[in-house]
C-alpha cells in the first residue's frame, strides 16, 4: 500500500468513530440497517437493496439486469433469484458460476447500466488471482470422478438416520443416566447434521438442504446469511453472520469494546445454546412485521424441524410433555454445539482480516480477500468426514461454495500453486492454535495493518 493510501485509509479509521462507514474499506456506505432490532436476514436483504442501486432489478457490475422471465429456469433454483431481486450480485455470481459461457447469456436480460457506483470494494480482474483460480479449476473439474461427491452424502444420511434414533432412545429409556448419554449423543447429532447439511445449501435446490430445519432454522435464512452474506462479504461489516450476533457478540475488533464483548469466549456459552431458537421466533414475528414478499418468508419448510419431536413421540411411546421437555434439550445443547463449531472454523483469528484492520488494499481481488479473512485447519482438512462436519477445506470452500466438500481437496495444488504465483497469504493452522486464536480474537481491541 503506497504511503498516500495508507493515509486515506487511517483518515477514514478516524472518521469511521464518529460517522457509521467500514472502517477497513471506507469508500463503502455503512450498511443500511444493519443495527435493526431484528438483524436478521429480510433486514438484511432489505438494507442491501437500499445500498446496492440495483433500482428493483439484479445489478452485476455496473449493468442492471431483469430475470424475471428467467427465475423459473434457474438450473440453480427460483430462490436464489427470489432473495436478491434489488441487489448487486456481482459476488455472488463470479463465485457461483465457475463455467466462463455462463456470463454469456447476461447480454439476453440486460436492461440499462447502473447510475451509481458499486458499494462493494472487492475486484473480479481478469489477469487477477481469482478469475485465473476460476479457470484452472474449471478445466480441473473435468477430470475429477463423478461419484466423489456420494461420500458426503452418505456421511449426511449416515448422520440424519442417527439423530431419529438417537432422539428416540432419549425420549424413551427410563435410566436417568443412560436417557442423558442417549440425549447428549442426539445433540451432537443434529449440531453435525446441520453442519452437514451446509453443503446442500450453497447449491442448487434438493431435498438434502431441507434437513437443515430440523434444527428449528431455517435453510432459506441461512442461505442469506451465511451464502449470500458471510461468503462474498466476508468480515466485513456487511457480513451477517457477524452482525447478528451483536450486541451480545462482537467478532470485529473494536476500541469500545464492552465488557461482555471482551469476555465473548464466556458470553457465547450462555447465548449459543439459545440461537437455534432465536431464530425461529425472528422468523415468526417476520410474519407480522413485514409486508409484500418479506411476510411470506416464514414457509411450509419451516414446519420440518417437527419432524424430530413426532418421530420421538411416536417411536418411543413416551408422554408429549417429556417428548417437548427432551427434544428442547436436544436442540438447545444442539445449537451450543453447532456455533462452538462454527466460530472456531476459521474466520475468528487475530491473523485473519477484519473490519477495522488495513488491508493491503482498499480495492482487493476478492478471492485474496478470502484467503486473508481465514485460516485453514490441517487436521481437519486430512478427513473427509472432519471436513463435512467441522467446515473444513475452508479457503477453497469460500472460494468455490456450490461445489461438494469431497471435491475440494483435488484443487488443492492448483490454488497452492496460484496462491504462490500471487502472494496470497494463505496459512495454515490447527483446530487447537484456531480455539486459542477465537478467545485472543474475542478480546482483540485494537486494529492490525497487514503487510
Amino acid at each position: 500500500m503506497d504511503p498516500k493510501e495508507s493515509e486515506w485509509v487511517v483518515q477514514a479509521q478516524k472518521r469511521a468513530e464518529e460517522k457509521k462507514t467500514h472502517v477497513s474499506f471506507p469508500q463503502l456506505k455503512y450498511p443500511s440497517l444493519r443495527d435493526d432490532f431484528l438483524r436478521d436476514p429480510v433486514t438484511w436483504l432489505t438494507g442491501k437493496a437500499m445500498d446496492d442501486g440495483a433500482e428493483g432489478l439484479w445489478r452485476v457490475y455496473d449493468k442492471l439486469y431483469d430475470f424475471t422471465s428467467f427465475m423459473k429456469r434457474h438450473p440453480g433454483g427460483q430462490e436464489w433469484l427470489e432473495l436478491t431481486q434489488g441487489t448487486d450480485i456481482t459476488e455472488a455470481f463470479e463465485a457461483h458460476h465457475i463455467n466462463p459461457t455462463t456470463a454469456k447469456l447476461l447480454d439476453k436480460f440486460y436492461i440499462r447500466d447502473a447510475t451509481s457506483p458499486r458499494n462493494s470494494p472487492f475486484t473480479f480482474k481478469e489477469d487477477g488471482f481469482y478469475k485465473t483460480l476460476k479457470r484452472a479449476v474449471f478445466e480441473k473439474l473435468k477430470n475429477i470422478p463423478e461419484d466423489v461427491s456420494k461420500t458426503a452424502d452418505r456421511i449426511t444420511d449416515g448422520i440424519f438416520v442417527s439423530l431419529l434414533c438417537s432422539s428416540a432412545m432419549a425420549a424413551w429409556v427410563k435410566n436417568y443416566y443412560a436417557a442423558n448419554v442417549w440425549y447428549i449423543f442426539a445433540s451432537v447429532n443434529l449440531a453435525l447434521l446441520t453442519v452437514a447439511c451446509h453443503n446442500y445449501i450453497h447449491r442448487r435446490t434438493n431435498w438434502r438442504m431441507y434437513l437443515f430445519n430440523m434444527s428449528m432454522w431455517s435453510y432459506r435464512d441461512f442461505r442469506v446469511s451465511h451464502v449470500i452474506s458471510h461468503h462474498l462479504y466476508t468480515n466485513t461489516l456487511m457480513d451477517l453472520e457477524i452482525s447478528s450476533l451483536e450486541p451480545v457478540l462482537f467478532y470485529n475488533p473494536r476500541k469500545d469494546k464492552p465488557l461482555h464483548g471482551r469476555l465473548g469466549f464466556i458470553t457465547e456459552l450462555f447465548f449459543f445454546p439459545f440461537v437455534f431458537l432465536l431464530s425461529f421466533l425472528k422468523r415468526f414475528l417476520s410474519m407480522f412485521l413485514r409486508e409484500g414478499f418479506f411476510k411470506k418468508h416464514f414457509c411450509w419448510h419451516d414446519g420440518i424441524c417437527l419432524l424430530l419431536p413426532m418421530s420421538m413421540w411416536v417411536t418411543s411411546g413416551a408422554s408429549v410433555p417429556h417428548v417437548l421437555c427432551t427434544w428442547l434439550w436436544i436442540v438447545c445443547t444442539g445449537s451450543l454445539i453447532f456455533y462452538s463449531i462454527a466460530v472456531n472454523a476459521a474466520h475468528h483469528h487475530p491473523d485473519a482480516i477484519k473490519d477495522g484492520d488495513q488491508p493491503r488494499s482498499v480495492t482487493p481481488d476478492w478471492g485474496e480477500h478470502q484467503v486473508e479473512a481465514l485460516l485453514d485447519r490441517k487436521d481437519v482438512n486430512a478427513n473427509v468426514f472432519a471436513v463435512v462436519t467441522l467446515f473444513g477445506e475452508h479457503a477453497l470452500h469460500h472460494l468455490f461454495p456450490t461445489l461438494d466438500h469431497a471435491v475440494l481437496r483435488y484443487l488443492h495444488p492448483i490454488f497452492l500453486d496460484l496462491c504462490d504465483k500471487f502472494q496470497a497469504n494463505y496459512r495454515v493452522s490447527t483446530q487447537f492454535q484456531v480455539v486459542i486464536g477465537q478467545i485472543k480474537e474475542t478480546m482483540r481491541t485494537e486494529f492490525k495493518t497487514l503487510d
